[in-house]
């Protein structure tokens, strides 16, 4: 007998009536969202300080980093970021695929994937009151955490940049790629931007993949949809422009800093079918709606707009083609391949637009 297939439409009402079991995944993706406490924290943790104090950074980490034998050989650190519902352990698990398919490019790697979680998750698995927590999404734009300290999420990435500084541990690092994919992929676009770490590594090359943003850290007020721009007051404020930037993002001007960043190696990986302007984990906010309907025409836009700028720019985007809104479809294909390990064959594969 063939099972009869619910029409979508009709889902909310039955789920509703209690007339069909919520399916985990669509649920969380299309309901929840990223309200629903995390299923799974990562493992192990690294301390992060500053001035406003200490905490806790949950992660994955491929290699044991308390074993000096053990990363004697690494010379490609590979951070991957989660996007919004903090599933680190769904993208620990698309970054490994990604390395396997790599093949001997990857074979003297080590794969980080950091974990931002929430007060909610905190509670849920009941975890040590030193674990670091943010907002459900000011990580993203390197908001402080809202306990144990008030630490940036630009902060803990400088934390993981700094463990990788250490020459003792890493005797033959030469190449730290820093990638993130939807959320992740903002605060790595802002981390680019604005990130201190970077010079804690010389003789170390340093790349940024920003894979499938929903909005990006502009240089100026004007945007690709002026119309929107203008009916939006705070189109120009953090974390799409300048105003009422965060304290870590204020060490230098907005000129010095889009000075930096145009010579920092920053790859854009863009879905060419993410283009559904009503997906449920899209930035609908004016600010985002100003820089483009969909995220793929955000991205297309805000290098176009860096490229008009700045005739020459060295920053390239990468088109992932039939690719929609799907981190592991992004790291594992061509692009993302060549991008974290810099796989020959993938780069033959991998072509810009």
């Amino acid at each position: 007998m063939t099972a009869m297939k619910t029409p979508h439409a009709l889902l909310p009402w039955l789920l509703a009536a209690g007339l069909l079991a919520a399916p985990s995944a669509w649920a969380v993706d299309e309901n929840a969202g990223n309200k629903a406490p995390v299923k799974v924290v990562a493992p192990s943790t690294l301390s992060v300080s500053g001035p406003a104090g200490q905490g806790a950074l949950r992660l994955y980490a491929s290699r044991d980093l308390q074993d000096p034998a053990a990363l004697a050989d690494v010379e490609r650190a590979v951070l991957v970021f989660h996007g919004r519902l903090r599933d680190a352990n769904v993208y620990w698990a698309s970054a490994r695929k990604a390395a396997q398919a790599a093949g001997a490019a990857a074979t003297h790697s080590l794969l980080l994937v950091p974990q931002f979680l929430a007060e909610r998750d905190v509670a849920a698995h009941a975890l040590p009151a030193d674990t670091l927590r943010w907002s459900l999404e000011g990580w993203m734009g390197g908001e402080a955490a809202t306990a144990p300290a008030a630490l940036s999420s630009f902060e803990a990435i400088d934390a993981l940049l700094a463990l990788l500084a250490d020459r003792q541990r890493f005797p033959k690092l030469t190449q730290v790629v820093v990638a993130g994919h939807s959320g992740g992929a903002q605060v790595v676009q802002r981390y680019a931007v604005v990130g201190q770490g970077e010079g804690r590594l010389p003789g170390v090359a340093v790349r940024y993949v920003v894979a499938n943003p929903s909005s990006y850290l502009y240089f100026h007020p004007e945007r690709p949809r002026p119309a929107v721009a203008a009916t939006c007051p705070g189109v120009d404020h953090w974390k799409y422009g300048w105003t009422d930037a965060p304290g870590y993002a204020r060490q230098l001007s907005p000129a010095a800093y889009e000075a930096r960043y145009l010579q920092r190696d920053v790859l854009y990986l863009l879905g060419s079918a993410d283009t559904n302007p009503q997906h449920p984990a899209l930035d609908k906010s004016c600010a985002a709606e100003a820089q483009g309907p969909y995220r793929y025409a955000r991205g297309h836009a805000y290098v176009d707009d860096l490229r008009q700028r700045h005739p020459g720019l060295a920053q390239r985007p990468f088109d992932v083609p039939g690719v929609g809104h799907d981190g592991d479809a992004m790291l594992g294909s061509a692009c993302g391949q060549a991008a974290l390990f810099d796989a020959p064959e993938a780069w033959a594969r991998c072509k810009a637009p």
